[in-house]
């Protein structure tokens, strides 16, 4: 009879650990999931942006034509970040295309004629809506991904992460000259 009770134990613990192994890597699976939809949004938005770009060079190239080096960077820019793999190598080539970008809306400041564009406008305007978006995105993913990051680093999870190939992933960053307020001089 304790022999039974034994085997009993045993296996009431034996059920008990599967369960939170089994817990342990669905939380784990969720988690990846859940960074992969991230990045998926992410992507989303910069495809949104990538087909902004194109319109607006145009529509300010008919009032600069001598900007060509501003235009190029841009169209430069704008192919390395469509062709980056990965949130830090997409991270480096968003962060070029800003640039690019704030050099190209610098350039229309100098053309009162094209601020008053009604389609500038509006493409300067669905441009921001989108960086708004971007934001947003980037915020969701980098939360996604300290979370699940936390989830592969904290033990007993680690334990689990570790043998089915669970990674860290990398935050999408900005670079520090990015993260400077931008000085306003009159």
């Amino acid at each position: 009879m304790d022999f039974m009770i034994c085997i009993g134990a045993v296996g009431v613990i034996f059920l008990v650990l599967a369960g939170v192994l089994i817990a342990i890597y669905n939380r784990l699976v969720v988690l990846r999931n859940r960074v992969k939809n991230a990045w998926a949004q992410i992507d989303v938005q910069l495809k949104r942006r990538y087909d902004l770009i194109p319109n607006l060079v145009e529509t300010v190239k008919g009032y600069a034509t001598h900007e060509s080096g501003t235009f190029e960077k841009v169209t430069q820019a704008r192919n390395m970040a469509m062709g980056a793999q990965g949130a830090k190598a997409q991270g480096e080539a968003e962060n070029m295309l800003s640039g690019a970008l704030k050099s190209l809306f610098a350039v229309s400041e100098a053309y009162p004629d094209l601020k008053a564009n009604q389609n500038f406008m509006m493409l300067q305007e669905e441009l921001s809506g989108t960086e708004s978006k971007i934001a947003y995105s980037r915020q969701f993913y980098n939360d996604s991904v300290m979370s699940y990051n936390i989830s592969i680093e904290t033990f007993p999870n680690n334990l689990l992460a570790g043998m089915f190939g669970f990674t860290k992933e990398d935050l999408f960053e900005i670079e520090e000259a990015a993260k400077e307020n931008p000085q306003v001089k009159f």
